[in-house]
This record gives C-alpha cells, sequence and structure tokens, in this order.
C-alpha cells in the first residue's frame, strides 16, 4: 500500500513554487503539469470506488473502468481552459500534451513506489510505453479540440467522439497488458511506433486544407510533441 496523496503532494510542491515564481506565461506549462498529476491522483481514488462497487477484476478493472475514468479525468482540465479561457488551436494541443506527460509521469512514479526499480529492462519499456500512450490519447483529445471547438455544432459531438477514441485506445492498450507475455511487450511498443508515424504524417507534403484535423488529431498531437520538446 502506498500514501499515493503524500507522492502527490511532494511532486506537486516544487512545480506550485515554480509557478507563483515564473511569470504567467510560463506558470501555464507548470499549472497544466499539476492538473494533469490531480487528474492521476483522483483517477486512482474513482478507479478502486468503481471497482469494489461492480465487484470488477483485475482484467475487467484494468480495462473496462481504467480508460473511461482516466480518459474522462484528463478531458476535465481541458474542457475547464477552453470553456474559461477560450485559447487558440495551438496552445490546446500544447495544454492536452502536457496533462497527459504529468499523468503518465505520476502513474509511473506510484508504479514503481509500489513494484519496485529492480528489473530496468522492464521499467524502461513501462515506462516509455505508458508515457507514449498517454501521449497518442492527448493528442487525439487535444488536436481533435483545437478543430471542433471552433465549430458550434461539433463542439458536443465532436468532444465526445474524440473521447470515444481515446478511451478505446487505452482500453486497447490496457488490455494487452492485462493478458501479459508477448503481448504485452507489442502494448509497450504500439504506441511508439504510432507517435514515429504521426511525426511522418505531419511530413508529407499535402496542404492543411486538405487533411482531417479530427482523423489526423493524433498526428498533429505527435508533432506538437515533438516540437515541443524542441523548444525547451
Amino acid at each position: 500500500m502506498i500514501y499515493i496523496e503524500n507522492v502527490f503532494i511532494c511532486m506537486a510542491s516544487p512545480l506550485l513554487i515554480a509557478a507563483l515564481c515564473m511569470g504567467r506565461r510560463q506558470a501555464k506549462f507548470f499549472l497544466c503539469c499539476l492538473a494533469g498529476m490531480g487528474a492521476c491522483l483522483l483517477s486512482a481514488y474513482i478507479n478502486t470506488f468503481f471497482a469494489a462497487l461492480y465487484a470488477a477484476d483485475t482484467i475487467a478493472a484494468t480495462a473496462e473502468i481504467a480508460p473511461v475514468v482516466e480518459e474522462v479525468m484528463k478531458l476535465l482540465p481541458l474542457l475547464f481552459y477552453l470553456l474559461v479561457f477560450e485559447p487558440e488551436p495551438v496552445p490546446i494541443k500544447n495544454a492536452a500534451i502536457i496533462v497527459a506527460l504529468s499523468f503518465a509521469t505520476f502513474e509511473n512514479v506510484c508504479y514503481l513506489i509500489q513494484n519496485g526499480a529492480g528489473h530496468f529492462s522492464f521499467i524502461f519499456f513501462r515506462g516509455i510505453g505508458t508515457g507514449a500512450m498517454h501521449v497518442i490519447c492527448g493528442a487525439i483529445v487535444g488536436g481533435g479540440l483545437a478543430y471542433v471547438w471552433q465549430r458550434t455544432w461539433l463542439k458536443i459531438a465532436g468532444t465526445c467522439g474524440l473521447l470515444g477514441a481515446a478511451i478505446t485506445f487505452h482500453a486497447i492498450y490496457n488490455l494487452l497488458i492485462a493478458y501479459g507475455s508477448a503481448a504485452q511487450y507489442i502494448a509497450y511498443l504500439l504506441p511508439v511506433l504510432i507517435l514515429t508515424a504521426g511525426k511522418l504524417i505531419t511530413r508529407l507534403p499535402y496542404p492543411e486544407s486538405q487533411l482531417n484535423p479530427v482523423f489526423c488529431g493524433a498526428a498533429a498531437g505527435s508533432s506538437c510533441f515533438f516540437n515541443l520538446f524542441q523548444k525547451i
């Protein structure tokens, strides 16, 4: 048993101090990090509640409950950002990626505390795979929201569709992990390959007006992911 709220306080405190000390422009980055880790903390409690409520076994909790809860919790900070600040498309994509990365980071830290870090190869593949999976889900939602929220008639249906796509991908990943053996390592490699393919797709010489941003949300988001770290 780990005290996940204590882990959150230890990780969030430096970020909160940095957000208060840095300028307004840089503070958005740290606030998105706090939102992502907070979403992961709340997801852990909500997952446990629903798993107990429905008496779910490990596979059911992993593949049916966790993807829905976690993707909804990651979406809520983005919806707040959209409704209150009405940002431009690029900041929406960046915020979605940062929230997803922070969520994955907090999840990996809690996993290491609970299970130890003795097996380097397994921890390495799990860290890369889980991080890439959350980035892809964030890219799907963020890249799509940047498009659908510019069109009033698409806001509700588009948001639900993007959330469903992220939940489906997350559930497939978790199901492969729960199955174990070779499928587990396929699950770790699959998000990395998809991120790489998304980066390559964004380099193709097609006019942006001819691409469907909703369908290519993951590709656009992966491009933002690489560009974000090129600027840091």
